[in-house]
Formats: structure tokens, sequence, C-alpha cells
């Protein structure tokens, strides 16, 4: 029998505990693959915090590091400096990365840190009951926003890409999805181009991947694929926000 799909050795044989159609278990999966393909197993160190992101350490067969709520920036660093050798990702959530941790990376972006940075966007906070994150759309109804988020008491949401794109220190910066296939496919080839770029030693590099929350969006898996599509994306546009070589 010919075999059409294989494992990434990268990752465990631990059941997913991802609520049922949860975008995580993708991006696991696309690390994985990269990982492997790049033959850089035994030498990638990946941090992660606190929130669903931390569960990643369950399902990555690479070393692993918590780092405190917003902080993996600054631990990505420390590692990187005293193991320039090494390849180093962190993996972080909306409302880690952009609310308690964004003086983390916006500074280590300034810096041009040599590090990858995978972004986990699915504008709400999943893992503490569905608040609302710095990313939750206007309007969009959260445990914390009832009638919906009131932009002129909540303020706006912000773009990571777009802003962490205008300094200088970043040298690659895209925006991806995990709704459908073929988008599955080019976030794969974000995720790759990023870990290639931070072992050639370019410096700073960030994927946001929009993904799915269906239990704290009140949603079948289905239909927040599709909301995600309709709604989302409008919102934060996909493509490449930076890319110091030019290509896109």
């Amino acid at each position: 029998m010919k075999v059409v799909y294989e494992k990434s050795p990268a990752l465990t044989d631990a059941p997913l505990t991802y609520c049922p159609g949860c975008g995580h278990g993708i991006i696991h999966k696309l690390i994985a693959e990269t990982i492997t393909e790049l033959g850089i197993t035994e030498n990638t160190i990946g941090v992660a915090p606190v929130g669903c992101a931390v569960l990643i350490y369950k399902f990555l067969d690479v070393d692993m590091v918590q780092a405190a709520h917003g902080r993996a920036p600054a631990v990505a660093t420390g590692i990187i400096r005293s193991l320039p050798d090494s390849v180093v990702f962190t993996y972080q959530g909306d409302g880690d990365l952009a609310a308690i941790g964004t003086a983390e990376i916006v500074h280590a972006a300034a810096r041009g840190e040599n590090i990858v940075v995978i972004f986990a966007n699915n504008a709400i906070y999943g893992m503490t009951s569905g608040q609302m994150a710095p990313t939750t759309l206007p309007g969009q109804v959260t445990s914390t926003t009832p009638t919906g988020r009131n932009v002129k008491t909540a303020g706006y949401p912000i773009r990571v890409c777009e802003m962490l794109s205008t300094l200088d220190g970043v040298h690659y910066a895209e925006r991806v999805s995990t709704h459908d296939v073929p988008h599955i496919l080019k976030a794969k080839a974000a995720v790759k181009k990023a870990f290639q770029s931070q072992i050639a030693g370019k410096g700073f590099s960030i994927v946001e991947v929009l993904v799915t929350c269906p239990t704290n969006w009140r949603m079948s898996p289905v239909e927040s694929m599709g909301w995600l599509e309709e709604n989302l994306i409008p919102h934060y546009p996909l493509g490449v926000y930076k890319n110091s070589e030019g290509e896109s």
C-alpha cells in the first residue's frame, strides 16, 4: 500500500487536547514539518508563554522553555544571545503578544533579534474564558464585551504586522490564514521562510497566523472558518508586510 501521508517526526505522539476546530494544531503541524524539512530538530529551541500557546510543549518534540505571560521575546533574546548557533522561535497568542507582551515584542523587533515569532491571532483570549483581546474586532462580542467591542471606550484593534513592519530591525513580517487548504499551504511557506531567515542570521521574523477559536466565538468549527474568512481577513489583510530582501 502506498503511503500518502506520514506524521512529522518533530511531533510527539500525544493526542491534541485543544477544542474541536481550534487552529493551534494546524500551526503546530506546520512548524513541525518545517523543522523536519530543514533538518534542525536537534538545534531548535521554542519559547511559549501563558495561555493556550503554552501547550505546544506537549506536542512538539524539540527543546521548549516556558516564559512568563508576554515575556517570550525577552527569554528568546537571552537564549539566542547565549546560544547563537541555535534556532530559536517563540509561539504566542494575541492576548499575550499584543497586550501584556507589547513592550517585549516591539523592542525585540527593534533590536533585530535573530529569532522567529509565530503569532496565533484568533482575536480573543482563549484559555481564560474568551475576554476581549487587543485584536478583538470592533463590535465583536466577547465575555467582557457582551454588547460588542466599543472603540470609544476600548480603543481600536492592534494590527501587529503593520506596526512591526515599520521597525528597521524587522527582516520579515507576513500575515497568513488557516481557513482553507490553499491558505494553509501559503502559511507553511511563510513559516519556512521565517525559519530560513533565522538560520541565515538575517534578524527578526514574524509570521502572524489568523486562526479560529470556535469555543469562545460560540460557533461550530465549520462556522468559525467562515467567520474568519468573512470578518478577520478584511480587518487583518493577508500578505507580506516586510521583506528586507525585496521578495514576495
